[in-house]
């Protein structure tokens, strides 16, 4: 199996190098490649790319910003693997989790799975920030009858070909909110593992702000009560 894992970057100048380096230094059960998409920073970002030297990375550049959505579905356009997940560049998340979501794929016990954040006081900026993600979380189980732990997690790992057919359409944020609705929908529950976190506050750059959690909450909703197509129903 070939692992794609899909980086968008936004303006991360500071901690790029650092992300890549730690994402190609750990030790993969199968073939990986790392997808980056600079999704149109304005910063220095593109002249650390321009430095990355191993092979196992391809850069694509948006020349404007589009969004996180938007990103990932430029990263999944051109992932050459069987599977993806997707791994922020903010380093929020440990890279070295990955391998532990792998193991529920490669031993057949499972096709999607994600990382489950557990807050701490070292790991949350924020109560309301934790409380939102909670919020979010709850509507997507109360909506679809379901019990995840962590619908905003950015370890979403599943077959490449599952999330192309899911026909993402969020071009920020949302993406998050989509994915996960448009999985309940199909009955798909997602198998978790837990993984490390250590959240960034705005100083240092954090971007997801309430109004995300409130179009997350309309995009579940929405997902919710859409008809299901012929082509889904079959």
């Amino acid at each position: 199996m070939k692992l794609s894992i899909l980086m968008p970057v936004y303006n991360e100048e500071d901690r790029i190098a650092d992300a890549l380096k730690q994402a190609l230094a750990v030790d993969y059960p199968c073939e990986i490649e790392l997808v980056v998409v600079d999704d149109g920073s304005r910063d220095g970002t593109a002249e650390v790319l321009d430095r990355a030297d191993d092979q196992r990375v391809r850069v694509i550049t948006h020349q404007r910003n589009a969004g996180k959505g938007a990103a990932i579905k430029t990263a999944v356009d051109n992932a050459d693997g069987e599977y993806m997940v997707i791994l922020d560049a903010d380093l929020e998340y440990d890279p070295q989790d990955i391998p532990k979501l792998l193991d529920p794929v490669l031993d057949g016990r499972a096709t999607v799975v994600y990382g489950n954040r557990t807050f701490g006081s070292h790991s949350a900026y924020s109560f309301w920030y934790v409380m939102g993600n909670k919020g979010v979380t709850m509507a997507a189980n109360l909506l679809f009858n379901s019990y995840i732990g962590d619908l905003e997690t950015c370890f979403k790992l599943m077959p490449v070909s599952l999330y192309r057919s899911l026909d993402v359409r969020s071009r920020g944020f949302g993406m998050e909110a989509e994915v996960t609705g448009k999985l309940l929908r199909r009955r798909i529950r997602p198998y978790e593992v837990p993984i490390s976190y250590r959240a960034r506050g705005r100083e240092e750059g954090k971007k997801i702000t309430w109004k995300d959690g409130v179009e997350a909450i309309w995009i579940l909703g929405r997902e919710r009560t859409r008809r299901r197509s012929s082509a889904a129903s079959r």
